[in-house]
């Protein structure tokens, strides 16, 4: 995080260093998004690091109503000690206790007297990462527009979409198996 003598760093959620460029793009409450999150681990493992690179890219979605709090709260905790991968903790806590961020049927439930405080306490309650000062650095408003931009620039418009090397591919699906992901992607 900034402060006098350290530089302010968004750690990019990237794995991998291989020429297949994989990107997801995720709202971290929705199920679907969740579900392919945690296929990324094993589609690290079984493509390997240096076949394949794989991007997390955020497309918030204003249905699920705590969607900016929590995507500025998960890019803050990427400024923190372990970058990326604290980052991937605390979106892991959230996807583990989605109905703790998420509003019954998008509008209603205990949610509507939760304010953004509530929710980043929650996020470090289950994560164990203090995210309260970080989130409230204002530079972190850059990394949050460049994902809106970046999904809007190429198209995107609902979680999880799936690109390929740049290209957007329809036929990957949250519920497919990583095995399936790999003939897709290294097609």
């Amino acid at each position: 995080m900034s402060g006098p003598s350290t530089p302010y760093h968004v750690d990019p959620l990237v794995w991998g260093h291989g020429p297949r460029v994989f990107e997801i793009f995720v709202e971290p409450t929705c199920p679907f998004s969740v579900r392919a999150l945690g296929k990324l681990d094993a589609l690290l493992r079984q493509a390997g690091e240096d076949r394949i690179t794989i991007k997390i890219r955020f497309q918030s979605q204003p249905w699920h109503m705590f969607s900016g709090v929590i995507v500025r709260a998960i890019l803050a905790a990427s400024t923190l000690e372990g970058g990326k991968e604290t980052a991937r903790r605390v979106m892991d806590a959230v996807g583990a206790h989605r109905e703790e961020f998420e509003f019954t049927n998008h509008c209603a439930g205990p949610n509507m007297d939760a304010t953004p405080n509530d929710i980043i306490r929650r996020m470090e309650q289950y994560s164990g990462v203090a995210l309260a000062q970080a989130f409230a650095v204002p530079e972190l408003q850059k990394a949050i527009k460049w994902h809106c931009k970046y999904a809007r620039q190429n198209g995107i418009h609902v979680s999880p979409t799936f690109m390929v090397d740049g290209l957007i591919d329809p036929a990957i699906s949250s519920g497919d198996t990583v095995e399936a992901w790999m003939e897709r992607i290294f097609a």
